[in-house]
């Protein structure tokens, strides 16, 4: 085991990659020479070469258009989009060629690119640079969605996701990319957990907490702080937004009868929306309580200063698990305020 930042081991899972397959080419802005932004590709042009890891113009629409390209000429394209806030000029690329070429063609045609997309706040970054656009892809068919949440996953999703013939959109948690962890560097991706299934991190008998990304950390603090006041969080790291994995939420779902879901993207229409919607039609019956969601607010990404209002933290977090439970708190009160 090597211990690794989430970042680097981001940085060797992709070494690894180019290592191994000749087909596989990394394109983005800055992230030949200087490494990259947040440095996750540093050394590795020096290591392949500037024709394998290309410094690209500034052009989100360019960059994917050429993996759209290359792709059809059989290559396994790994795109970064250096922030969140500036994937939208790449959007139509995006669903309307990378996610729909396979079927327009009959099957004809695979697009296996890879979008590695640094997304959510916590770092106290300006306006465009700390946003959470996975719902607009997780609800497009034909895009595979996932996020990672801590350095092991980070290092074997990145490689999956290159090794994938479907188009993937990876989000990796920017305020995660310094959070060390150890990483077995000798596992098979033959023997790792599937891309699409998620992974529970805390077991417990009272409430389910699903979250992904960066709100995986907040969560499990969540279950620690219960854990004192004799509350058991059974939490789930979705890890695939895109499919979800409903099979390890519903069998957690039937245990508890109570649902929490955690993301930093504002609440209408986001995946809390869709997993709520998701499980009371699959375990309705088991339900003690509405599902809650713990979620950003829906407005534009609030300025450096005012985000840690934005975000979910332990306290939120804490208090959708009250209101699930139906206990009162200084926070919101009983039911959530509403009684």
């Amino acid at each position: 085991m090597t211990a690794l930042t989430l970042g680097k081991a981001l940085g060797e899972g992709m070494r690894r990659a180019l290592a191994a397959d000749d087909r596989v080419v990394l394109m983005g802005e800055d992230i030949g020479t200087l490494g990259g932004v947040f440095r996750v590709t540093d050394g590795l042009q020096a290591e392949f070469g500037p024709n394998r890891v290309v410094d690209t113009p500034l052009s989100e629409a360019g960059i994917l258009g050429t993996a759209v390209g290359l792709s059809y000429g059989g290559f396994r394209p790994v795109v970064e989009i250096q922030f969140d806030g500036f994937i939208y000029p790449a959007f139509d690329q995006i669903v309307a060629q990378v996610a729909k070429l396979h079927y327009r063609t009959g099957g004809a045609v695979r697009v296996p690119i890879t979008i590695r997309v640094p997304f959510g706040g916590g770092i106290g970054a300006a306006e465009h640079h700390s946003e959470s656009p996975e719902a607009y892809f997780a609800h497009t068919a034909g895009l595979r969605v996932v996020s990672c949440s801590n350095p092991q996953d980070a290092f074997t999703m990145i490689q999956q996701a290159i090794a994938s013939d479907d188009p993937v959109v990876f989000f990796e948690p920017k305020r995660r990319y310094h959070q060390k962890g150890e990483v077995d560097l000798e596992a098979s991706l033959a023997d790792a957990r599937p891309l699409g299934v998620a992974r529970r991190t805390r077991a417990g008998a009272d409430v389910t907490v699903v979250a992904y990304g960066g709100m995986v950390q907040p969560a499990e603090d969540a279950a620690e702080a219960a854990s004192a006041e004799g509350i058991g969080l059974d939490v789930i790291d979705l890890r695939s937004l895109a499919p979800i994995d409903y099979p390890t939420i519903t069998t957690s779902v039937r245990k508890t009868g109570r649902l929490v879901i955690v993301h930093e993207a504002g609440e209408q229409g986001g995946l809390g929306a869709e997993i709520a919607a998701s499980v009371t039609e699959r375990c309705f019956e088991f339900l003690e309580a509405a599902p809650v969601r713990v979620t950003g607010h829906d407005i534009p990404y609030p300025p450096a200063k005012l985000e840690k209002h934005h975000l979910p933290d332990l306290d939120r977090i804490l208090d959708g698990v009250d209101r699930v439970l139906g206990r009162p708190n200084s926070m919101s009160g009983v039911n959530g305020g509403e009684a």
